[in-house]
């Protein structure tokens, strides 16, 4: 888990002596998947892996039936992806009782992030519609106009 310093303190202040001296790195802030490209998305989406893997699923998982649909390819629907993600950085923030969530962060994680992320998730009408046990579906996008309603209007030939 990754902790993100909340202020400056005991920071040096001061340049490092000699040579070989580096300033201390902070650790830096995940940045959400769907912000994510190429090697950092794929690194970004192993970590998200082993957690929904080694944490989620062991722990949260419940039965796949029509009513509460998983997918076990749930990596290849988007909206899982970004919902999974934001699910993790919740939890690597509030599973910290030592962070600024204190001991309450836990039961706050369950009832303000993990409940509602599953019952979107699992609904039969979610991202997993239409996906059984073994058998994933790619689900398709709704269409979108070519046409971009909020552009400046075309200028006339030779108006420029």
């Amino acid at each position: 888990m990754t902790t993100v310093p909340t202020s400056d303190a005991g920071l040096r202040t001061h340049a490092p002596e000699g040579p070989r001296a580096e300033a201390p790195k902070q650790p830096s802030t995940p940045k959400f998947i769907l912000y994510a490209e190429g090697p950092e998305y794929g690194r970004s989406l192993r970590q998200l892996t082993l957690w929904v893997h080694h944490v989620l699923l062991p722990v949260y998982g419940r039965e796949v039936t029509s009513q509460a649909p998983w997918c076990s390819r749930w990596w290849e629907h988007p909206e899982a992806v970004a919902q999974l993600h934001g699910l993790w950085l919740a939890w690597a923030e509030l599973s910290d009782t030592a962070s600024e969530s204190g001991m309450t962060g836990p039961a706050g994680w369950h009832r303000d992030y993990l409940n509602p992320t599953m019952q979107i998730l699992r609904d039969p009408a979610g991202p997993f519609a239409g996906c059984k046990p073994g058998s994933h579906r790619s689900k398709q996008a709704p269409p979108v106009d070519l046409v971009d309603p909020f552009a400046p209007p075309p200028q006339p030939p030779g108006k420029d």
